[in-house]
């Protein structure tokens, strides 16, 4: 059975691993497959998994309309803890930050009829916009609670700062920053402080973007579209250091654990102090198939410092994944 965490402020009580679906929209990961798609959701419910994290930008509607095509099917909604996100506009396959309170109704609205339903559980901001201000952004989410169309709202890729103008309008319940063994960032600011502040963390990228799968060699190349084209852990001068090191920590979790480094990757996510959920990207169901084995893996202080060595000592030139940071409207390409 997987663990639960509660989200503030509500009666949610999701799995502390959640579906992530950026991968079954298709938009840069290389296209989609609708059956398959549909199945993997399906699948992660089937396996105890209760929250589904969705976005309209993920293939421009089409993995909402994926999860809520899964859902229905199977007449599995009330099941799940649902959870999508606004914030962001596109031209073409070009997302940009459009935060307006107006954006923000509109997306509630396609949203709510993409997945299908009459509530969505978690309405998350996507990103911060620049151009408008926090506090009209929060001020729609806030209207949208008292409407009843969302139960909790959520900021994902916020600073603490602007978590603080956030939260003196509406009330916030629900923060979704990256967290990995390889980016580990937000140990410095945003952790702490949703610890201190007791909100629940839905963290995403818990394998990297597949780096962490322990199935990459150094001269793996991605078709078309693929994002990690333009993630720079994944070009020469990087690539060969991250893949290293997952050999090694591969190499440490079968020693240790009788697991892998994919286990390993998810175990250590879930130990940190102040992580509440971590998102498992799919696309496929048998891609679901490492979860049975983490819950048997409890890191000690030990195995966490010497997680912290190998990195440390093999990623000599870490970089974040800063480059996912879609433009404000003012800067997006014509």
């Amino acid at each position: 059975m997987v663990a639960t965490t509660r989200i503030p402020g509500t009666d949610l009580q999701p799995t502390r691993i959640g579906l992530g679906t950026w991968a079954i929209g298709g938009w840069m990961w290389g296209g989609t497959d609708e059956g398959q798609s549909v199945r993997t959701v399906q699948s992660a419910v089937d396996r105890g998994i209760s929250l589904v994290d969705t976005a309209p930008v993920y293939g421009m509607g089409t993995s909402e309309r994926f999860v809520g095509e899964a859902l229905r099917e199977r007449r599995r909604r009330e099941q799940v803890v649902l959870a999508t996100k606004c914030g962001l506009n596109w031209s073409g396959t070009q997302p940009y930050r459009d935060a307006r309170p107006e954006r923000i109704r509109q997306e509630i609205d396609d949203s709510l009829q993409r997945l299908q339903t009459d509530v969505i559980d978690i309405e998350q901001v996507h990103w911060p916009d620049p151009n408008v201000p926090v506090e009209e952004t929060a001020g729609a989410l806030k209207d949208a609670l008292q409407a009843g169309k969302i139960r909790a709202i959520g900021v994902s890729n916020f600073s603490p700062e602007q978590l603080d103008r956030f939260r003196k309008e509406a009330p916030l319940s629900v923060v979704q920053p990256p967290y990995n063994l390889f980016e580990r960032g937000i140990e410095n600011d945003v952790l702490p402080y949703v610890r201190e502040q007791g909100l629940t963390t839905l963290t995403y990228g818990a394998l990297c973007r597949g780096l962490l799968s322990g199935k990459m060699t150094a001269d793996q190349t991605f078709e078309g579209d693929d994002l990690r084209n333009a993630d720079p852990k994944f070009q020469a001068a990087r690539f060969p250091q991250y893949v290293e090191a997952v050999n090694k920590l591969d190499a440490f979790a079968q020693e240790r654990f009788g697991k892998r480094a994919i286990h390993l990757a998810l175990a250590w996510v879930l130990a940190q102090p102040g992580v509440g959920v971590a998102l498992w990207g799919a696309r496929r169901p048998d891609q679901l198939d490492a979860l049975a084995d983490v819950d048997d893996i409890t890191l000690t202080q030990d195995d966490l410092s010497e997680i912290d060595r190998i990195v440390a000592d093999t990623v000599t030139d870490p970089v974040g994944p800063e480059f996912m940071a879609p433009p404000a409207r003012d800067e997006k390409a014509a």
